[in-house]
């Protein structure tokens, strides 16, 4: 054990942690205190109104690190950012981004020049695994976790990696990617070009899409979860156990190649509770070991984790 006195010296040697979260419709900036805190000194929001062009959303960006430091006295060293696509790590452009006027730009170059500071990027799904390995649920229930898969299911389907506290974002940026793995073949097209991929299967749009087509009526993800769990849908159960057959087959590919020790899974979907029980029953049957010790856990942080996850990437 740390003792208080050389617990709070370190933390006076360790800097404010900055980042930014770029959204499609907000950018939002935090100051974080040193240390495995979620205390905020500043928490700020701009519109990113994207629609404007790349040029605009730059602007902004500075202009929210202009009122953080109006805010708050201090001035940024470096600052984290997560982005709502990819960073090319050979041409340093940004791709994948649904933000469309973000995909093929510098971003980092150009921020970097602007603010003066360097700038550490990583995709929405890498600050939600990070965010909730630093601050949120495995923080407090897997603490000595080395090794740890995000997963996000809603709209789409993503994810990211966390060795040792940091995002592992491969050589080409796309590690994590398990959506745009085929998991059905013959099923249904997806954006990437591929068809019968996760996300495709088994994200929030892709279960009612399939709800819609054996029960010929349009409802919600909730709706449905409801309707399943009140026993009262016959085929509402059979979209919720389609979800949890596809989600256990899916994510043993990931237990498989890197055996984590926590996945958390957010996202609208990942509320279902069925896939923390059935989901996992259906993990065991696929991977290759007689039993799953990997812990499946729902996030803490909520809509906060893109934020913390973007001030975390420039954690100690």
């Amino acid at each position: 054990m740390v003792h208080p006195q050389v617990e709070r010296d370190l933390l006076k040697d360790m800097k404010h942690l900055w980042g930014i979260d770029l959204g499609g419709t907000k950018i939002e900036g935090i100051i974080l205190e040193p240390g495995k805190t979620t205390t905020a000194i500043c928490r700020l929001r701009v519109p990113s109104e994207a629609e404007k062009g790349y040029e605009h959303v730059k602007g902004q960006i500075v202009k929210l690190v202009e009122m953080m430091k109006a805010s708050s006295g201090l001035k940024p060293e470096r600052l984290g950012m997560g982005t709502p696509g990819i960073l090319d790590p050979i041409t340093q452009t940004m791709k994948n981004c649904n933000s469309v006027c973000l995909n093929g730009m510098p971003l980092k170059a150009d921020m970097e020049k602007m603010l003066g500071i360097p700038l550490t990027l990583a995709n929405d799904a890498n600050c939600f695994a990070l965010a909730e390995t630093l601050y949120g649920v495995v923080h407090d229930e897997c603490p000595d976790a080395k090794v740890v898969f995000g997963v996000i299911m809603g709209t789409g389907v993503g994810g990211g990696i966390v060795f040792d506290n940091k995002v592992w974002s491969g050589k080409q940026g796309i590690a994590g990617e398990w959506g745009h793995n085929i998991l059905e073949e013959g099923g249904a097209p997806c954006f990437c070009g591929k068809n019968g991929d996760v996300e495709s299967t088994m994200s929030g749009p892709a279960l009612e899409k399939y709800y819609t087509k054996i029960s010929g009526r349009k409802l919600s993800m909730k709706e449905i979860a409801e309707l399943h769990y009140g026993g009262k849908d016959a085929h509402a159960t059979q979209t919720i156990n389609r979800l949890t057959a596809m989600f256990g087959k899916a994510i043993s590919v990931i237990v498989n190649i890197l055996d984590p020790d926590a996945i958390v899974i957010g996202g609208g979907v990942g509320n279902i509770e069925a896939i923390y029980t059935d989901g996992l029953k259906e993990l065991k049957k696929h991977i290759f070991n007689n039993r799953v010790e990997t812990v499946l856990l729902k996030p803490k942080l909520g809509d906060s984790a893109g934020v913390f996850g973007a001030a975390g990437l420039v954690a100690e």
